[in-house]
């Protein structure tokens, strides 16, 4: 039986004072099939996570970027400096939908594993990265902002 490797977590950056954005590298079959009810790339969940969430993901938007976007409700963190305990962290199917055109991961998984079985679930989703970066309180011209790719 052929067991898959999940996304594992290279790094955890603080976004507020609660919050916490993981760093995800490899994996491929660990990815959301919709979005979450809380999934920043839907419309009608801006304002849920702080803006400093969106800065310290902001490189899976960069042409050519190896890491991922996480899905915040697919992973458990119960401390992060003194011992983590962790569930199997996924890949955000609204990344999957709008972020993941010139990420390098994702299309490596694609090209190995097949297409992504995704949907929207019915919601409107943010069209691409700094779109959702900006409803959510980032400056337009943040410099963490200049670099990700807009274009599908």
């Amino acid at each position: 039986m052929k067991r898959h490797q999940m996304a594992r977590v290279e790094g955890v950056t603080p976004a507020g004072e609660h919050h916490q954005v993981l760093h995800l590298r490899g994996g491929g079959e660990g990815y959301q099939k919709r979005p979450c009810a809380q999934c920043p790339w839907r419309v009608d969940a801006a304002g849920l996570f702080p803006p400093e969430a969106f800065l310290a993901s902001a490189g899976t938007s960069y042409d050519a970027s190896m890491e991922e976007f996480a899905c915040h409700s697919s992973v458990k963190i119960v401390d992060a400096a003194e011992g983590e305990e962790r569930s199997a962290p996924r890949t955000c199917a609204g990344f999957i939908l709008r972020g993941s055109t010139h990420n390098m991961a994702s299309r490596l998984t694609q090209i190995v594993r097949g297409m992504y079985r995704v949907t929207d679930g019915g919601h409107a989703l943010h069209t691409n990265y700094r779109a959702m970066a900006v409803a959510n309180g980032v400056p337009a011209e943040h410099p963490a902002l200049v670099a990700c790719r807009d274009d599908v």
